[in-house]
C-alpha cells in the first residue's frame, strides 16, 4: 500500500495533509463534550448555578460547530486527495500496460488487467480516503478517550484493561483468516470478467451455434464461484462485529454496576459516571471503526498487491542504453528460433534468409506453420529465443523501439479499429497527416470509393471495433492507416483475406508502385497474393522449406506446388519447365 503513495502528487499532497488536521479538530471537540457535560451535572445542576450551566452549554455549542467544520473539511480534503490519487494510479497503470511486451500481457491476461485497472484501483482509492478519515479519527478518539476516562476515574478504567485485549485478539485471528479469502475473491472477479468478455466478443458465434444455454451455465458456474468465495470472506470478517458489540455492551453494564456501587458509597459523582459511559462508547465506536478499517484493509491490500504486480513488472523487450541508428532497411534472419514461453514448444526452428531493401517477399504455408510468428520478430513484438534478426545489418535489439516501430508498418488480418471517425483512425498511422495524404493512401488501399460515398466522408463515425463496417471495409481502412505512415518496412499479415480477387489485384498493383523503395513482407493464404513477389518463402511446421520465385517453387517445391494446384488448378503447371 505504501508503495502506491508515490501517485499522490501536486495539490493532492496538501489535501492529504489537511484532511488529518481537520479530523483531529473534530476529534478534540468530540472529546471535550462528555467532560463539559459532567461538569454541568456535578457542578451546575448540583449547585443550581444557571449561569454556569448556560456558560458550559454555550461552549458545547461552539465546540460542536468547530467539530462540524473539522468533519466537513476532512471529508472534502480526503475525497479530493483520494480521487486524484486514483486518477494518477489508473494513468500510471495504463502507461505501464502500454509499455509491457506481448509476453507480459499474455501472462497477466486481458481480463485480469481490466480488473486491476478498475476494480482493484477503486479498492485502493477507497481505502486511502478511509485512511485519511477513519484511520485518523479511530486511534485519536480511542487514545484520547482512554486518557480522558483514566483522568475521570482510575477505578472504572480497569474495565478497559479487560475488554480491549479480548477485541484485539479476536481481530487478529479473524483478519488472519479473512485476508487470503479476499485475495482469492479478486482472482474470482478476474474469472467472471474473462467469461463475460469472451461472451460479449463472441456473441455472434454463440447465437449462430445456439450456445446461449451452455454459455449461461458456464457464466453461472463462474459467478457462483465468486459468490461462494465472497460469502466466506464476508462471513469470516463479519464475525468481528458481534464480538465487538458484545464486549461493548458488557462493558457498559459493568460501568453501570461498578460505577453505581462507587456512587452509592460516595466514591464518584453521577456526572462522571455519565461522562465515563460516553467515553466508553466513543472508545468502543473507535474500535468498531478499526474493525471496519481492517476489513477494508484486508481487501485493499489484496488489490494493492495486484496493482503493484503490474507496476513492478519489467518488460522483456526494452531499449539498450546505447541504441544505434538505421543504416538501411534490408532484413536478415540468422539462425532464428523462437518460442512464446520458456516451457512452450518452439514455433520457429533455425530460420535464416535475407531480403534486400526494396524487395517484396511473400510468405505462404499451412495454418500454424509460423508465418505470423516470423514477421512478429521484425518490429520486436516478441524477441527471438535464439539467433538474430537484423535490419540494415544491425540487430533489432540494438535499435530503439520507437525508431524501429516508427519505420515499420504492420497490417494484421484481424482489423482493429477504434471508436471515433475514419479520420481519427487513419491518424493513428500519422497524427500530422493532412487530408491529401489520407486520400492518396485511401486510393492505394482501395478504400477511397466507399469513404467518399459516405455522407460525412472522412468524418464518418466508426463504432467500437468498427462494428458498423464490413470485413472488407475494415481491412481496407487498416491498410490505409498503415500507408498513411509511409513505412520503410511493410508487413501485411494476411491483410487482404476479406477482399475479393479483383480488389486484391488492384491493391497489390497499387502497393507495388507505392512501396517500390520499401521492404515488403506479405503473408497470404492465397497464391494470388504472393505469386508476383520477388521472393516467396514457404513455411511448414516452423521451418523454411523453400525460397524462390513463383516459377522456381512450382518447379522444385512439392508443398508450394500442391498449394498452387489446389487453388489455381492443374493448368498452373503447364508452363513449368521440368
Amino acid at each position: 500500500m505504501l508503495k502506491l503513495l508515490r501517485f499522490l502528487k501536486g495539490s493532492a499532497i496538501i489535501c492529504a495533509i489537511l484532511a488529518p488536521i481537520m479530523m483531529m479538530l473534530e476529534v478534540a471537540m468530540d472529546l471535550m463534550q462528555p467532560k463539559l457535560m459532567a461538569d454541568i451535572i456535578d457542578i451546575g445542576i448540583a449547585n443550581g448555578d444557571t449561569t454556569y450551566i448556560l456558560s458550559l452549554g454555550g461552549k458545547m455549542i461552539i465546540f460542536s460547530i468547530l467539530g462540524l467544520i473539522g468533519g466537513i473539511g476532512c471529508t472534502y480534503f480526503s475525497a479530493y486527495a483520494g480521487m486524484h490519487m486514483g486518477e494518477n494510479l489508473r494513468a500510471g497503470m495504463f502507461e505501464k500496460i502500454q509499455a509491457l511486451s506481448f509476453l507480459e500481457i499474455d501472462k497477466f491476461k486481458t481480463s485480469s488487467l481490466i480488473t486491476r485497472l478498475t476494480n482493484d484501483v477503486t479498492q485502493v482509492q477507497n481505502m486511502f480516503m478511509m485512511a485519511l478519515r477513519i484511520m485518523v479519527r479511530a486511534p485519536f478518539m480511542c487514545i484520547g478517550g482512554l486518557v480522558m476516562a483514566f483522568a475521570l476515574s482510575m477505578k472504572l478504567s480497569i474495565i478497559f484493561v479487560i475488554a480491549m485485549p479480548v477485541i484485539l485478539i479476536a481481530m487478529t485471528i479473524i483478519l488472519k483468516k479473512s485476508m487470503p479469502l479476499f485475495t482469492s475473491m479478486q482472482s474470482k472477479i478476474d474469472n467472471v470478467n474473462l467469461v463475460m468478455r469472451e461472451n460479449i466478443l463472441g456473441i455472434r458465434v454463440i447465437k449462430a451455434f445456439t450456445l446461449e444455454g451452455k454459455q449461461r451455465e458456464k457464466f453461472d458456474a463462474t459467478n457462483k464461484d465468486l459468490m461462494d468465495t465472497s460469502i466466506k470472506a464476508q462471513n469470516m470478517s463479519m464475525i468481528l462485529w458481534p464480538v465487538v458489540t458484545l464486549v461493548m455492551n458488557l462493558s457498559v453494564i459493568a460501568v453501570f454496576w461498578y460505577g453505581g456501587n462507587l456512587a452509592y458509597i460516595g466514591g464518584i459523582e453521577a456526572g462522571k459516571i455519565m461522562a465515563f459511559i460516553n467515553y466508553l462508547l466513543q472508545i468502543m465506536n473507535s474500535l468498531v471503526m478499526v474493525v471496519m478499517i481492517m476489513l477494508n484493509f484486508s481487501r485493499a491490500k489484496a488489490s494493492a498487491d495486484r496493482v503493484n504486480e503490474v507496476l513492478e513488472a519489467e518488460s522483456s523487450i526494452k531499449d539498450k542504453t546505447d541504441t544505434k541508428d538505421f543504416e538501411a532497411f534490408d532484413v536478415e534472419f540468422r539462425n532464428v528460433s523462437f518460442k512464446y514461453h520458456e516451457h512452450s514448444e518452439a514455433v520457429l526452428h533455425n530460420v535464416s534468409f535475407k531480403i534486400k531493401q526494396g524487395q517484396t517477399v511473400g510468405i505462404i504455408g499451412s495454418t500454424g506453420s509460423g508465418k505470423s510468428s516470423l514477421v512478429g520478430l521484425i518490429p520486436r513484438l516478441y524477441d527471438a529465443t535464439e539467433g538474430e534478426v537484423l535490419i540494415g545489418g544491425t540487430n533489432v535489439k540494438d535499435l530503439s523501439l520507437q525508431s524501429l516501430r516508427k519505420n515499420i508498418g504492420v497490417i494484421l488480418q484481424d482489423s482493429i479499429l477504434f471508436s471515433g471517425t475514419i479520420e481519427s483512425n487513419l491518424k493513428f498511422g500519422n497524427n500530422e497527416a493532412d487530408i491529401n495524404t489520407m486520400e492518396d493512401a485511401a486510393r492505394d488501399a482501395q478504400a477511397y470509393e466507399f469513404i467518399i460515398n459516405k455522407e460525412d466522408k472522412f468524418n464518418s463515425v466508426v463504432e467500437q471495433r468498427g462494428k458498423n463496417l464490413s470485413g472488407g471495409q475494415k481491412q481496407r481502412l487498416s491498410i490505409t492507416r498503415t500507408l498513411v505512415r509511409n513505412p520503410k518496412i511493410l508487413i501485411m499479415d494476411d491483410a487482404s483475406s476479406a477482399l475479393d480477387m479483383a480488389t486484391e489485384a488492384r491493391l497489390l498493383q497499387a502497393l507495388k508502385q507505392r512501396m517500390k523503395s520499401s521492404t515488403v513482407f506479405m503473408i497470404a493464404q492465397r497464391i494470388s497474393g504472393v505469386m508476383d513477389a520477388d521472393q516467396i518463402i514457404v513455411m511448414d511446421d516452423g521451418h523454411i522449406v523453400g525460397i524462390g520465385t513463383h516459377e522456381q517453387l512450382l518447379a522444385a517445391n512439392d508443398i508450394y506446388r500442391s498449394i498452387a494446384v489446389s487453388q489455381l488448378g492443374e493448368e498452373v503447371l503447364e508452363n513449368v519447365s521440368a
